[in-house]
């Protein structure tokens, strides 16, 4: 029987306050995000709105409320993005007060530092404005999902 001082553990072993698998790993990345906020001065969260980066924001949110997040969110545009994936972008950035900043791929390309593949597929392409964004504003640890 589970009671709130006994969790059954995905082991099968019935122990006092054990967590779960998921309980475990989310304490960790939890314990991770604050342990980078004590040792880095710049961290950065790499944000597209994909599922990933939305369960590591949710994660460093998790991490420091009730506090704002300290951490940066970088998104690198492909360009070939969806609409509402960047309108929730825009909006979990107002709603948790958080700052953002773009590295546009087509920005590279208009600028002549990259070409556009014949193939149109664009992921290739997010590693110079990734690398130069991370270098030009000294962000001294990356989160990626």
């Amino acid at each position: 029987m589970t009671t709130a001082a006994h969790l059954h553990t995905e082991s099968g072993s019935d122990a006092p306050y054990a967590l779960s698998h998921l309980d475990a790993l989310e304490s960790e990345a939890v314990h991770i995000f604050r342990e980078v906020a004590g040792e880095f001065e710049k961290p950065v969260i790499l944000f597209s709105g994909g599922k990933d980066s939305i369960v590591m924001l949710h994660l460093a949110l998790k991490a420091f409320a009730p506090a704002p997040v300290p951490f940066t969110l970088l998104h690198v545009d492909t360009g070939h993005n969806f609409p509402e994936v960047l309108a929730y972008r825009d909006r979990a950035v107002g709603k948790h007060g958080l700052r953002l900043h773009v590295a546009s791929v087509q920005e590279y390309i208009d600028a002549g530092k990259l070409r556009e593949r014949p193939d149109g597929v664009r992921n290739p392409l997010q590693t110079v404005p990734l690398t130069e964004a991370i270098q030009q504003l000294r962000f001294d640890a990356v989160f990626g999902g």
